[in-house]
C-alpha cells in the first residue's frame, strides 16, 4: 500500500488573515511539501495540471524535475496530467525524459480537466473530451511500446514512421492512472488496458465511489488483465488534523468555509458526513481512512490533499508531521487486512520484474486499439 500526498496548487486568500501569497511562494512552497512528504516516510507526492488561475502548477515535468534532484526514494507523480489538451506525443517525451532523470521514480495520472475554457486555449472542443481522451491515449500508449508509430486519427496530425525520444527507461513506460470523480467511460478505459482507476474521493458519498470502482473492476477481469480484486486502485481524500478534534474543526472552518471547491454550500459538519473529508484527530483519520477499504475493497495507494485552500505552509507541514506519525499504524492495518493475492502499489521495478516474467513466459502485453464511443453507449468501445 502506497501513501502520499497530491497538491493542486491554488492560490487562494488565507481567510483568516486576509494574505494571499505570491505564485513564486506558492510555487516553493509546492517543493517544501515534496521534500516533507520524503522526510516523514510517505512513499508519493503527486502535482496537479492546471492552465489558469489561481492555479500555478502549469508545468509538472519541470516541478518534479526539479523534485527529482531534491531526492532520493519518493515516487513522482501528476494528480492530473491533462490527457485532453496536451500532444500525446510531447507527454511520451516529457514523461519519458522525466522517468529517466528521476531513476524511474514517475508515473502519472490521466484526467479531461475540470476546467472547459481551457480547452479551446489549446485548439480543443470541451465537447468532444471523451472521444478525445481515447485517442490521445491510445497513440500515448502506443508511441511508449513502440518504436515505429503510423497514426491517422481525428484530433492531431498525422504521424509516419515516427520514434518518440527517449525511451522509457529499462523499456517499460511510466505506470498510467486514469482519474475521474465521475466518468465511467475513464473507468472503462483503465479496465481495457489494464491501467489503474484513481477516484479522488473527495466530493462524493461512498455509496458513488463503490458503484465507479465497482464498475472498473468489473471490466478489468473482462478484459483478462486478472480477477476484478486484483485490479490497481487508488483513492485520494482531505485530512486535516489536530491532537484534539474540535480543535481541528475550529481551526479548519474558516479555510472550508472559503475553500474554492468546498466554500459556500453545505455545512463542514455536513460535508464531513456525506465525502470522506475527515477533520478531526489522528486516530479519527486513522479511522475514516481503514474504513475506505470497506467500499471499494483492497486497494494500492492513498493520496491525501492537505494543502488547499489558503493554508499557510506551516500549518501544511504540520499536517504532514501528523501524516508521518500515523503512516505507520495505516501500514501495519492495511497489511494486516489485505487478502491474499492482492498487488502492491506499482513501481517501476515492480513493473521491469512483471515485463521480465511475462516474456520468460512467452506471453505478450495486450496492445489494444479503442475506439471513441459511440454516442449514447456509455462505453469505450474496443
Amino acid at each position: 500500500m502506497q501513501f502520499g500526498v497530491f497538491t493542486v496548487g491554488d492560490v487562494t486568500a488565507d481567510p483568516t488573515t486576509g494574505r494571499t501569497v505570491s505564485e513564486h511562494e506558492r510555487i516553493q512552497s509546492m517543493v517544501a511539501i515534496a521534500l516533507k512528504a520524503e522526510e516523514v516516510g510517505l512513499d508519493v507526492f503527486a502535482t496537479g495540471e492546471h492552465h489558469n488561475p489561481p492555479f500555478v502548477p502549469s508545468s509538472p515535468t519541470t516541478m518534479l524535475g526539479y523534485v527529482a534532484a531534491r531526492t532520493e526514494r519518493i515516487i513522482l507523480s501528476t494528480a492530473t496530467t491533462l490527457i485532453t489538451t496536451n500532444d500525446p506525443v510531447k507527454l511520451a517525451e516529457d514523461y519519458a525524459m522525466l522517468q529517466h532523470l528521476a531513476g524511474g521514480r514517475v508515473d502519472l495520472m490521466l484526467g479531461r480537466g475540470n476546467q472547459g475554457p481551457v480547452y479551446p486555449w489549446f485548439g480543443q472542443d470541451i465537447r468532444t473530451a471523451v472521444p478525445l481522451t481515447v485517442e490521445h491515449y491510445s497513440l500515448l500508449h502506443r508511441l511508449w511500446r513502440e518504436e515505429v508509430v503510423d497514426h491517422q486519427g481525428r484530433f492531431r496530425p498525422a504521424l509516419a514512421g515516427f520514434t518518440a525520444t527517449p525511451r522509457p527507461l529499462d523499456g517499460v513506460p511510466p505506470f498510467v492512472w486514469h482519474g475521474s470523480i465521475r466518468t465511467p467511460e475513464v473507468a472503462e478505459l483503465a479496465a481495457y488496458y489494464g491501467d489503474g482507476f484513481f477516484h479522488n474521493n473527495i466530493f462524493w458519498p461512498s455509496s458513488h465511489v463503490r458503484r465507479i470502482v465497482d464498475l472498473y473492476r468489473r471490466r478489468f477481469e473482462h478484459y483478462g488483465h486478472g480477477a476484478a480484486d486484483q485490479a490497481i486502485v487508488g483513492l485520494g481524500g482531505h485530512v486535516f488534523m489536530r491532537r484534539d478534534s474540535q480543535a481541528a474543526v475550529r481551526e479548519f472552518r474558516p479555510y472550508f468555509d472559503h475553500a474554492p471547491v468546498y466554500g459556500f454550500g453545505p455545512s463542514l459538519e455536513d460535508y464531513m458526513a456525506q465525502t470522506p473529508l475527515t477533520v478531526g484527530s489522528p486516530q479519527q483519520v486513522i479511522d475514516r481512512t481503514l474504513g475506505f477499504r470497506e467500499f471499494v475493497g483492497d486497494y494500492q495507494r492513498q493520496l491525501f490533499l492537505v494543502d488547499h485552500a489558503g493554508l499557510p505552509l506551516k500549518t501544511v507541514l504540520e499536517q504532514m508531521d501528523f501524516l508521518g506519525e500515523i503512516l505507520p499504524v495505516l501500514r501495519r492495518e492495511f497489511a494486516a487486512r489485505r487478502r491474499p493475492g492482492i498487488p502492491g502499489g506499482p513501481t517501476h521495478a515492480s513493473l521491469k520484474v512483471a515485463r521480465d516474467a511475462g516474456q520468460a513466459a512467452g506471453g505478450r502485453v495486450l496492445e489494444p486499439a479503442p475506439v471513441a464511443p459511440a454516442p449514447g453507449t456509455g462505453a469505450t468501445g474496443a
